[in-house]
């Protein structure tokens, strides 16, 4: 951020759904910026409604890199801010930007949630700048305690403003015929799933009320894996593994599994809360079961208490879920499958899967602080994108 307040023309593209870069827009100039904020939908429009200046790009995807090249000349900008660097768009703006020299900004969700946002020079996640040298971090200073402000991030708050999003994307779809948002995003569609989604929610905390009891039973305590998933079409797994899907990483760690793991272990398979309302692996995880026989091995949860699932179990697997990072908080071993920017030697399990299950080793702590001290300092702003924004007032 400090470097960002260095520039005096900043040019913001699409954030996250809400009003958090129309707020940034106006912090920035309050800072002595002059800023600019392109729309690209309706809901775009309806949340930067605040902002100081205000552009909306309506062309076909050819038109964009002209569009954005004639933009940056014009108006003399000296840094570009963006929110889901995997997005089209934001892709093709990236590889400008490589290009020509131009300094990008990339927001995204929090490394270490949920009081903080990631803001990274350059790219976030695989292409993070953080080192992946375990000695890097132990030549750091000693970490300092501290504590962000909480930001009250809350999930009807999140909710109502993607309603409201999606809502303004549906009615301006005239005035942006072109545009393509990165993933479905219709008002009745996504009201109808909310709804199959919270009960599912429901269900789910009825059939599986005993399961934290079992898993958390002295017998069975540190004597099970979890694979906690990421949604689906996560940009991570998508273009930061070489997993297809989720149901393929799904596949994948379960016949690992069945053909190395100890006989007397369990592997917990948790879903995603946020993909609560569009996905669902019964079938999958039931299939496999009988393929591997791991009748009474396998067992598939929702919406289990994660730091409380996080203390008792043995190794978490995970492709790239910073999920990896609150188990290496709680001392619980890693192994990470894909591109993943924490992955430093030393700290996360990067051998092959098969020997994670037999030794998954045990967790470097004074290492792990270390990475999370220095990565807190560079990475993370205390702010949320759907609630307060501390860091900004």
């Amino acid at each position: 951020m400090r470097q960002l307040l260095e520039h005096r023309r900043t040019l913001l593209l699409q954030g996250p759904m809400g009003p958090f870069f129309a707020r940034l827009a106006c912090w920035l100039e309050q800072c002595g910026q002059q800023t600019i904020k392109v729309d690209f939908n309706g809901g775009d429009r309806w949340f930067s409604r605040s902002a100081p200046n205000r552009l909306s790009f309506r062309g076909r995807e050819s038109q964009w890199l002209p569009w954005l090249a004639e933009l940056v000349r014009r108006e003399r900008i000296d840094a570009i801010v963006l929110f889901g660097q995997m997005r089209p768009l934001h892709m093709l703006a990236m590889q400008l930007a490589r290009e020509q020299g131009w300094q990008v900004y990339v927001f995204e969700e929090g490394y270490f949630r949920p009081d903080y946002v990631t803001l990274e020079h350059g790219g976030v996640n695989a292409y993070s700048v953080l080192p992946l040298d375990a000695g890097f971090y132990r030549r750091q200073p000693e970490p300092v305690a501290f504590k962000p402000r909480p930001a009250g991030q809350r999930f009807r708050k999140t909710a109502l403003q993607a309603a409201q999003y999606s809502l303004a994307m549906a009615l301006a779809r005239p005035w942006f015929p072109h545009h393509a948002y990165h993933r479905q995003l219709q008002p009745l569609r996504e009201g109808l799933h909310w709804l199959r989604g919270g009960l599912r929610k429901l269900r789910y905390k009825w059939q599986q009320r005993h399961a934290m009891e079992l898993l958390c039973a002295p017998g069975r305590e540190r004597r099970w894996f979890l694979l906690p998933l990421q949604v689906e079409g996560d940009s991570q797994i998508v273009h930061h593994s070489h997993f297809e899907d989720i149901a393929s990483v799904i596949r994948h760690v379960v016949a690992s599994f069945a053909r190395h793991a100890e006989a007397g272990d369990w592997l917990v398979i948790k879903h995603h809360p946020m993909d609560r309302a569009y996905a669902d692996y019964s079938d999958l995880i039931a299939r496999l079961t009988r393929e591997h026989g791991l009748d009474g091995r396998l067992l598939y949860v929702h919406d289990l208490h994660m730091p409380t699932l996080l203390k008792h179990c043995r190794g978490v697997v995970t492709v790239n879920s910073t999920t990896g990072l609150q188990a290496l908080h709680h001392g619980v071993p890693v192994c990470a499958l894909g591109e993943c920017f924490y992955a430093v030697p030393g700290m996360v399990h990067c051998g092959p899967l098969a020997r994670f299950w037999q030794e998954p080793g045990a967790v470097d702590h004074d290492l792990f602080h270390r990475f999370a001290h220095y990565a807190i300092t560079r990475t993370q702003l205390n702010v949320s994108f759907y609630a307060d924004t501390p860091a900004l007032e």
